[in-house]
């Protein structure tokens, strides 16, 4: 009966000194917080640099527009092969930059975006006025989803917002 009791006792004892010693232990492991991944200087300047060319193109949307309603399809060609032709490379360079978790949507948006312009030079070099004007939808859009990659400092730096 004795030996009941103590072996009991003993129980209870080693669960609280257990208790005591994981309470110890997780509080010391949690107190310090994992600070937020950032870019680096470097790293924003070269996406600025890329950017800019970026916005630039973006900034023709208006007049790739106008060619769309008009038909006029050597332009519309022409503004795709030349003024837009490094809207490609400059997603990429940003994309490498971006911080390793938005790399992969931005990979995503960036391919969107190069496919809607490959559909609308198509569409353009088949005279398809019906899948010119769906082309072109996706290119003003694919621009817009793909500006939203950019990080904050970037845009706020280049007056997007």
């Amino acid at each position: 009966m004795m030996a009941a009791q103590l072996l009991s006792a003993l129980r209870r004892l080693s669960l609280l000194a257990l208790a005591v010693i994981l309470s110890f232990g997780l509080t010391a492991c949690g107190g310090a917080k994992a600070k937020a991944p950032t870019l680096s200087t470097d790293d924003i300047t070269v996406i600025e640099r890329q950017a800019e060319g970026f916005l630039a193109a973006r900034d023709r949307l208006p007049e790739l527009a106008t060619l769309v309603n008009q038909r006029d399809w050597t332009f519309t060609r022409n503004l795709i092969h030349g003024p837009m032709q490094e809207v490609g490379r400059e997603m990429l360079y940003i994309n490498q930059r971006l911080l390793p978790a938005d790399r992969p949507e931005a990979t995503k948006r960036a391919d969107a975006l190069k496919a809607a312009l490959a559909d609308l030079d198509e569409a353009a070099r088949l005279q398809d006025a019906n899948n010119l004007s769906k082309a072109y939808i996706k290119v003003a859009s694919g621009f817009g989803l793909y500006a939203q990659m950019l990080p904050e400092q970037v845009q706020t730096d280049l007056k997007q917002i």
